[in-house]
């Protein structure tokens, strides 16, 4: 069973409400009320304990009383717990519930990814060398490797959690990041690329048109299309459901890094039909992950409601 340990400091005037309302919730576990024990901020101690599929409707009841505001709210993952027979019945009460995600996690989870230090623009530009070097060689192994070096779906789904949420300041600053980002890339690529025509480092295959690897880059397609949309959706639900190996597979799965690589070498080696269809590459796939992403989040929310609302028929339990 999954648990969520939630911590939390309550202002002494708020407890008594805190207190009522997890005693009351038929999933709060192991519900501990300390008064006078926290310091910075000042307040009373709370935790407790809930299965994952509840968490969501106990977390919004704790921040309809404003504790996140007034006081302090952390939510934990328990990595390891023995189940008792309370804790047992309440998954059991719980039916297809206890498979939801938990909405502040997943959220939690893609702001994180959609921070913007220096160290993002680092990757993305080192991902893109290594991509132009196994476009020049024809290696597929440097491709998939720029491609999981690569930190820009971090981005892409920070920018499609902002449209599902309507935040303005999210979407800016996730496609500044993603232009600044990708123009930086094709600028020193190219540069990287004119050093290694100008010393001929290039492969032969390379030189006499044989480019496999840039063929399936530059030419984008229904299959373009259709890819990115896929991987759109399986990143989403990787994303709420922590999974980090399909995470993985969409990261490898995806023509970003590798289109912008594509585009710097196209135009240093004056490939430029090549380097056009580089470019639509790489924004047919920024723009399908970005929408999908936005509405796989708001239809997983959807259903994840619409099971709630059934199992709550079931048990009596208004949600």
């Amino acid at each position: 069973m999954d648990l969520i340990h939630v911590r939390a400091v309550s202002p002494p005037d708020l407890t008594e409400r805190v207190e009522e309302f997890l005693a009351g919730d038929p999933y709060v576990l192991n519900l501990t009320v300390r008064r006078g024990d926290a310091r910075n901020p000042d307040g009373d101690s709370v935790a407790c304990d809930m299965p994952a599929g509840a968490a969501n409707e106990v977390l919004r009841g704790l921040r309809d009383l404003r504790l996140d505001l007034r006081g302090s709210l952390v939510v934990e993952q328990v990595d390891m717990a023995f189940p008792g027979p309370v804790s047992e019945a309440a998954t059991r009460r719980l039916g297809a519930l206890a498979g939801a995600p938990v909405w502040e996690q997943v959220e939690a989870r893609i702001r994180s990814g959609g921070r913007y230090p220096p160290s993002f623009y680092l990757y993305l530009v080192i991902a893109g060398l290594i991509g132009s070097v196994g476009i020049v060689t024809n290696s597929q192994i440097l491709i998939v490797g720029a491609m999981v070096v690569g930190p820009e779906y971090g981005a892409i789904v920070a920018v499609a959690l902002g449209l599902d949420r309507g935040d303005r300041g999210m979407i800016h600053s996730g496609l500044s990041a993603l232009w600044r980002g990708f123009l930086l890339t094709v600028a020193v690529t190219f540069l990287f690329s004119l050093l290694i025509r100008g010393f001929g480092l290039q492969s032969d295959a390379f030189d006499r048109g044989l480019r496999p690897v840039s063929n399936l880059i530059n030419t984008p397609n229904f299959f373009s299309f259709a890819v990115a949309a896929l991987a759109g959706v399986v990143g989403i639900v990787s994303l709420t459901e922590a999974r980090t190996s399909a995470l993985l597979g969409v990261f490898i799965s995806v023509t970003t890094i590798p289109a912008a690589a594509a585009i710097s070498v196209s135009t240093a080696f004056g490939s430029w039909s090549e380097a056009w269809g580089s470019l639509i590459q790489l924004l047919v796939n920024i723009a399908v992950l970005i929408v999908v992403g936005a509405l796989a989040l708001r239809s997983q929310r959807a259903i994840w409601r619409r099971v709630g609302r059934k199992q709550a028929a079931r048990s009596g339990r208004q949600t």
